[in-house]
């Protein structure tokens, strides 16, 4: 009996093993022989030897120029009802950071400051000129803090859109940075990398819809993200990204008094019940301290204002009804500036 489990066992992994370097030679194949990347909607401009693409959309005129900075990992494509609704009044400008959607990765450390000071130099670099409003989404937000505090006389108003709070660890269960779950996810992603360079997610991918599909935007939006999970570099951006996480928070809450700019903050919520239910969170309480923590944004200056939008972390603005509610406010900030 036990010849025969053992027996059984080891035609078990010889199938597993078989399976996996199948599916490793299909993904090679895949990465060899695959599609192409799409072309990029914007420019490649060329930054201490690191190509960054950005897209700019709109006249250049006497109004401030509107500049996107996304989530981690977040690319221009997900900005693009916001560009939609406001390029015929305003130039917008959205850009991929290092590593993120068509610009290539960079291998420093990304820290708040070193973010803040390329997307000034590529700003410069690319034609555009202040000022400004600054758009941030998720970590977005303490990266035009920053942004904001470097070059003050450039900046006309900022604008944040569920932005990551400066205490999220301590307020908003993000995990500490010594914590098993923030190691696990470091590891994940490492892991998710090497699987993208081996062409394995591009081909699974290849019999589904987009899985970076951002819920709201048009397919031949959706389909460009396709070109994401082609290979690791994505990935491995947004791993460096998380791994300047706590830093950057800490870095961001030093950057707390902007006088009398303008500030607008947009509030997801809707949120997965469920999901916090199974960690022992209760939504309700959790919802309510997310509102209030990002109210504190108002307070950074004496000319803010809160506005709560019926959307998750991404609907809120790739949903078109909502990206609608946040152009419209930032078109009417313009009367106000």
């Amino acid at each position: 009996m036990i010849k025969l489990i053992r027996k059984i066992v080891k035609r078990i992994f010889k199938f597993i093993g078989i399976l996996i370097i199948v599916v490793i030679l299909a993904g090679l194949i895949f990465r060899m022989f695959g599609p192409e990347l799409h072309k990029p909607m914007g420019k490649l401009v060329n930054i201490d030897g690191t190509n960054l693409h950005v897209h700019a959309t709109g006249k250049k005129n006497d109004k401030p120029t509107v500049i996107i900075e996304g989530g981690a990992s977040s690319s221009t494509e997900y900005f693009h009802w916001l560009n939609e609704g406001l390029k015929d009044s305003l130039r917008v400008v959205r850009y991929d950071r290092a590593g993120n959607g068509y610009s290539e990765l960079r291998d420093v450390p990304r820290s708040a400051e070193t973010i803040a000071k390329e997307l000034h130099q590529l700003l410069d670099t690319s034609g555009e000129s202040p000022p400004y409003i600054l758009v941030g989404h998720s970590i977005g937000g303490p990266y035009i803090r920053v942004f904001a505090q470097l070059y003050p006389d450039e900046v006309e108003a900022l604008v944040f859109i569920d932005s990551t709070h400066p205490e999220q660890v301590e307020r908003l269960n993000a995990a500490p940075k010594t914590s098993f779950r923030f190691k696990t996810t470091l590891f994940l992603l490492n892991a998710t990398a090497f699987f993208a360079d081996l062409g394995v997610l591009g081909l699974f991918e290849s019999f589904t819809d987009p899985l970076l599909a951002g819920e709201g935007l048009p397919d031949k939006i959706n389909q460009r993200t396709k070109d994401f999970l082609l290979n690791g570099k994505r990935t491995r951006a947004y791993k460096k990204e998380i791994e300047s996480y706590h830093s950057v928070l800490k870095r961001a809450n030093d950057a707390n008094e902007f006088g009398t700019l303008p500030i607008l903050v947009f509030t997801a919520i809707e949120i997965h019940k469920e999901a916090y239910q199974e960690n022992g969170i209760d939504p309700e309480i959790f919802l309510n301290e997310a509102i209030s923590a990002q109210k504190e944004f108002t307070e950074l200056s004496s000319s803010g204002k809160q506005f709560l939008i019926d959307g998750n972390h991404q609907t809120i603005f790739t949903k078109k009804e909502n990206a609608d509610i946040i152009n419209k406010e930032i078109i009417k900030l313009l009367y106000e500036l």
